[in-house]
């Protein structure tokens, strides 16, 4: 009886500094459990940044050249965009066509990446019309509809931030395994040049600035 007593008291003693000395290693597990990454509920984030976007005032929209331009349709049936620099003449690409373009490409801005986690890119370091590497791009088959509806609106020279929402990207589920499902899309793009079928340019990029 006095050999429990005393295995009792002596449990009594050390249980204190066990509890004490394992607590930060249940607060840490809680605290794991309960974090939540800035890519959770990445659909609805963003839906509700296409809301903001149909809301603004801050941006020209252009209806996909997919949808029915009678009807208004929902803010998720345009792309939108805010124009960097405007180039010159008349002419778009048609479908078609091919392009010459200079990009980034980024997702929505998030807490650890303020200017959007970067997907793509033709070029590094600032922007410059002389220096930027380019892509040459068939519009014909394999682009999304919100990068053609884009720049089938543009010229020769501009330059824009292009907002697209998913449904004109990669959807949900994504197309591309390297793309999120539901991500909005968000391009600076400068259209360099383009040509139409039968047409040839240079490898190099031809406009010069």
């Amino acid at each position: 009886m006095n050999a429990i007593k005393i295995l009792v008291k002596g449990w009594v003693k050390v249980l204190p500094f066990y509890l004490f000395t394992l607590l930060p290693l249940f607060v840490s597990c809680s605290d794991d459990s309960e974090e939540v990454s800035e890519f959770d509920n990445w659909v609805e984030q963003n839906d509700a940044v296409i809301s903001q976007w149909a809301s603004s005032n801050s941006y020209q929209k252009f209806k996909s050249y997919t949808k029915d331009q009678a009807v208004a349709g929902n803010s998720s049936d345009y792309i939108y965009v805010r124009v960097l620099e405007s180039g010159v003449g008349t002419e778009s690409p048609l479908f078609n066509d091919t392009v010459r373009v200079a990009y980034r490409l980024r997702y929505i801005p998030t807490k650890s990446y303020p200017d959007g986690y970067m997907v793509g890119e033709t070029y590094m370091g600032d922007f410059n019309w002389k220096t930027i590497s380019v892509a040459n791009l068939a519009l014909t088959g394999s682009l999304i509809d919100g990068f053609n509806t884009a720049v089938m609106n543009m010229h020769i020279g501009d330059r824009w931030i292009i907002n697209i929402p998913y449904s004109l990207g990669y959807g949900d589920p994504s197309t591309r395994d390297d793309i999120l499902d539901g991500s909005n899309l968000i391009y600076d793009l400068a259209l360099v040049d383009f040509w139409h079928p039968g047409e040839t340019r240079p490898s190099f990029k031809s406009r010069e600035r």
